[in-house]
């Protein structure tokens, strides 16, 4: 007889049931495991925007074929992200789509360094994890974060007694994403100075990661540094407001040369903070620096390319196949402005709607009509009108029962729902992501927690 065995259809809440089970047949261990768990990423290098970073007592497990669809549709993703990207380099009635300001299309429009349109990005989805149908909730960029939190709690399980006992059954794979952006980066380097007919002889680059340090997750960036150490190169983690240009080599404030830029520093914030990082621009300009990401991946960081997907101009540009993956998969979005959108549906419907920023993360400013009453949702709308929102169709996350430990040591249980970022670094999936929600949103003050992702694969049946 097989030790084990599997349907044909393994599904992701089998996976949940038989953790669950594991934590029920012994309590007393689950919580000293997640005590021991909660006191490492408490002494650890992963940080939260808003706070402690709060950890469940259950990773997201993904089953090789959940992995599979989500691999799949993300790619075809990026594919039609590069795409628009491409376009916009060279089509005025498409850059007038876009509310970009002209020093920011300037910055967009540069000549390009490296073909890739899109080196790293995180697009965040809700998964149905019974069906494996997705909506996206939002494209983040060079900016794109949580790297270090996912590998940290990922350390912080995987000494555990559960994590054993999950072994026994399966094979359990987590997400390396840093070694693998240190050599996607340096992919994009070598072809950045084969174009500027550099001999390969020319060594290792100096690397810089830039920020905001102020706002920036500089412990993560500080693993990121030890990666590219690791691989030989020298890196340094940089103001970007510190940075000197004397018109021909960019350095540091302790006149260290730089000649690549990881860019942390979203574009939203350069754009406020334009006047203060004129040095690191004009290098940029000028082309004294291998900036990675190039400005041109604001075209799609904006919330705006939601709307603008279902234009008709834009779908003349996307095969009949894309267009059904948009219509299947993008939210249905709209300006908030006056004239823009149905308000008296909006009005009537609030639970079916939330708006948010055009161009702001973290979750700030983003309200569910649901957390509203009528008349506090009619004067959210009027407060936001016409400031720079998106009205956006609100996607229920799947949910599902939940649990972590308090602060003294008891299960807390509840209906959580979950989203999924998704690490994709030159167009190809490194990892996942996993943010879980109580309410309808993502932020600390939303309770919500975060978990380490991973595949579990059945082990082969003992005879």
């Amino acid at each position: 007889m097989c030790a084990y065995l599997y349907p044909s259809k393994y599904f992701m809440k089998q996976l949940r049931q038989e953790y669950l089970a594991n934590i029920e047949s012994d309590r007393v261990g689950a919580a000293k495991d997640m005590a021991v768990a909660k006191e490492y990423i408490k002494n650890s290098t992963a940080t939260f925007t808003r706070g402690q970073l709060s950890m469940m007592a259950m990773p997201k497990m993904h089953t090789p074929r959940s992995f599979e669809v989500v691999q799949k549709a993300l790619e075809t993703t990026h594919s039609i992200l590069s795409k628009i990207i491409e376009r916009y380099l060279t089509d005025a009635e498409l850059q007038a789509m876009f509310p970009f300001a002209d020093k920011l299309k300037q910055l967009i429009l540069l000549p390009k360094q490296y073909a890739q349109n899109l080196p790293i990005c995180r697009l965040d989805i809700f998964l149905d994890e019974e069906s494996l149908d997705f909506k996206f909730c939002e494209f983040n960029a060079d900016g794109a974060s949580a790297m270090n939190e996912d590998r940290e709690i990922y350390n912080a399980w995987k000494n555990s007694q559960l994590y054993a006992k999950m072994g026994q059954t399966h094979q359990i794979r987590s997400f390396e994403l840093f070694d693998s952006w240190v050599q996607s980066f340096a992919d994009l380097y070598k072809e950045y100075l084969q174009t500027k007919k550099v001999k390969k002889n020319v060594g290792k680059p100096t690397i810089a990661i830039v920020d905001f340090l102020d706002i920036g997750t500089k412990s993560e960036f500080g693993v990121f540094a030890k990666a590219f150490e690791k691989a030989g190169y020298t890196c340094v983690i940089e103001d970007i407001t510190t940075l000197r240009y004397d018109g021909k080599v960019l350095t540091n404030k302790d006149g260290c040369k730089i000649d690549a830029i990881y860019r942390r520093a979203v574009t939203s914030e350069c754009m406020d903070k334009y006047d203060t990082i004129k040095p690191f621009l004009q290098a940029v300009r000028d082309d004294a620096v291998c900036l990675i990401g190039a400005f041109r991946t604001q075209v799609i960081h904006d919330k705006n390319l939601f709307r603008l997907l279902r234009d008709p101009y834009i779908k003349a540009l996307l095969t009949k196949e894309e267009n059904d993956f948009v219509e299947q998969h993008i939210p249905k979005t709209y300006k908030l402005e006056y004239g823009q959108y149905d308000k008296i549906a909006v009005l009537n419907h609030k639970d079916k709607w939330l708006i948010k920023p055009s161009d702001r993360y973290g979750s700030f400013d983003v309200h569910t009509g649901g957390d509203y009453t009528d008349m506090e949702w009619y004067e959210v709308i009027a407060k936001y009108e016409g400031k720079g929102f998106v009205l956006q169709e609100y996607c229920p996350p799947y949910r599902t029962q939940d649990l972590y430990f308090d602060d003294s040591d008891q299960p807390v249980v509840g209906n959580y729902g979950y989203m999924t970022g998704c690490f994709l670094y030159n167009g190809t999936l490194k990892g996942l992501y996993t943010r879980c929600m109580l309410r309808r949103t993502t932020t600390q003050k939303d309770e919500g927690r975060v978990t380490c992702s991973v595949v579990c694969t059945p082990k082969q049946a003992k005879n």
